[in-house]
């Protein structure tokens, strides 16, 4: 994959900022902050109003550490200097750009910086830093805001991805608890589906990080891949999926003998175990009807495997989600559509009752949708299934492109903003609030504090000293090239549990 020299990881913008600060500028301090909610997904009616952090270790060791080192420190300064004058003498024009600062850096052989931040996995409230960077040395000043955009780049959909996977699994384990659903089976109930949809195979990566912290279902193989490398992921298990066919599988097998071709892969190739078949090909309510109970003895006397797992998956994969599941009012009265998939089932295979008195399918039969899922659609199938007595255990969802790709930096107005500097010896709070602007670009000023209440909730102090900058919750996890903090996956997931329990407690 393209990695370019990351002293070029910028915007065109950056590369004069070194000139156009004060004279006797010698330090910039600044912060990452989820701004606002306003453009943010509906999660049970209401506007998602915190973000989970994560994703910034990634930056760290991947940019900060192994690119500049293997692609600026390690190369010649000479082949580096030179790189950096050609892209900008092409761009702005011949000499238009002192290269200076590039070449002392270069000399120093490390990145002069200090990131602070509030542990991985932390869910922060709109409006409270996630992080603060400045510069340790007073004459890179001009590096903490040249990091911007990288930084930016690199950890905003992260962010937003595994906050979006948050609400899916508080709407999951909500909806569990209401219908008497086995809590473990939530973490598998959201399952990655997004990797073909996403802008190439690192963006998937990381939007498939974010999906894990919440999850254990998942299809995006780099994503387990990336969090073994960045998170320590070789220690505990990351996340897993089952055997799955596709549409060329079921053609292939011909529409005539669409039924041979399900006996057997279900009876065949997978006699045991979970193996999930897309249903739609031609005709899905035959499949789930007709087919289903001419193989329901097929179904039924296939073996556990070793998890003691022996389940056949339908997976609808056109039409209205909702309707497809819960049944389509408008369709005549007593068709298998106006039932819908999971009652079509149940009438074959029957199952037991939970707690709360809602039916659950027989554990040799599932569904599995994944075409266009929403928080705002999940909600509506697990509301239909309650309302019809069923279980939200019988579903499982495919969370998608539709889901991790409609996403913005703006979801959650993620910016990174200068608020401090020195100049001359003299400290100055910086902000910025237009007035042509509705207040969401209102910024924090001076230096920060962002201090954790007794109830876990994160709140911002501005205009601190210096020592009340060095209390609080953001704490030093990068210095001077090093990474002196690290997270893992068994860490920020222990988080995620926390704050779902909590909030079980609030519904």
């Amino acid at each position: 994959m393209f990695q370019p020299n990351p002293i070029l990881a910028a915007d065109f913008y950056k590369i004069g900022h070194v000139f156009q600060y004060p004279l006797g500028t010698s330090e910039i301090y600044s912060n990452l902050t989820a701004r606002s909610n306003k453009r943010a997904p509906l999660a049970n009616g209401r506007y998602i109003d915190k973000v989970v952090f994560v994703g910034l270790q990634v930056f760290l060791m991947q940019f900060l550490q192994e690119q500049f080192q293997k692609l600026f420190f390690d190369k010649p300064k000479a082949d580096v200097v030179a790189e950096f004058n050609r892209r900008n003498d092409g761009a702005l024009g011949p000499g238009s750009v002192d290269s200076s600062h590039i070449a002392a850096l270069h000399d120093l052989g490390y990145l002069p910086l200090e990131i602070k931040a509030l542990p991985e996995g932390s869910l922060v409230p709109m409006g409270v830093p996630m992080l603060t960077v400045h510069n340790t040395l007073p004459e890179f000043y001009w590096l903490t805001n040249f990091i911007e955009t990288a930084l930016s780049a690199e950890i905003w959909k992260i962010i937003t991805c595994a906050t979006v996977a948050f609400e899916y699994r508080k709407l999951l384990e909500r909806w569990a608890k209401r219908t008497g659903s086995p809590k473990d089976f939530v973490l598998w109930q959201g399952h990655d589906f997004s990797m073909r949809g996403m802008s190439g195979i690192s963006d998937a990566a990381q939007s498939g990080m974010g999906h894990l912290f919440s999850f254990l279902g998942t299809d995006t193989i780099p994503a387990i891949e990336a969090i073994e490398k960045f998170y320590n992921g070789l220690a505990t298990f990351v996340g897993g999926s089952v055997p799955a066919t596709e549409h060329s599988v079921m053609c292939a097998g011909g529409m005539e003998d669409e039924k041979e071709t399900i006996r057997h892969l279900i009876q065949d190739v997978y006699p045991s175990g979970v193996v999930s078949v897309v249903s739609d090909t031609w005709d899905f309510f035959k499949v789930v009807t007709e087919t289903a109970t001419e193989l329901k003895d097929v179904i039924l006397n296939r073996q556990p495997n070793a998890l003691g797992l022996a389940k056949v998956v339908f997976r609808p994969d056109s039409g209205n989600p909702a309707d497809i599941l819960c049944g389509d009012p408008k369709a005549p009265a007593g068709s298998p559509e106006s039932k819908g998939a999971v009652e079509c089932l149940w009438e074959i295979f029957s199952g037991t009752e939970t707690e709360t008195g809602h039916k659950l399918l027989n554990q040799r039969v599932g569904l599995i949708y994944g075409d266009s899922i929403t928080l705002e659609r999940a909600e509506e199938i697990m509301q239909r299934l309650h309302l019809k007595g069923f279980a939200s255990a019988n579903v499982v969802f495919g969370i998608g492109s539709f889901t991790y790709q409609y996403l913005t930096r703006d979801t959650f107005g993620m910016a990174m903003k200068a608020t401090s500097a020195v100049v001359n010896g003299q400290r100055r709070a910086l902000f910025k609030d237009p007035k042509t602007d509705d207040g969401l670009k209102r910024s924090a000023r001076g230096l920060l504090k962002v201090q954790e209440l007794d109830n876990g909730n994160f709140v911002l102090h501005n205009d601190c000293t210096v020592e009340q900058e060095q209390t609080g919750a953001l704490q030093t996890v990068f210095l001077n090239g090093r990474i002196t903090k690290m997270f893992t996956i068994d860490e920020i997931r222990a988080k995620v549990n926390t704050a779902v329990d909590k909030y079980l407690l609030t519904v």
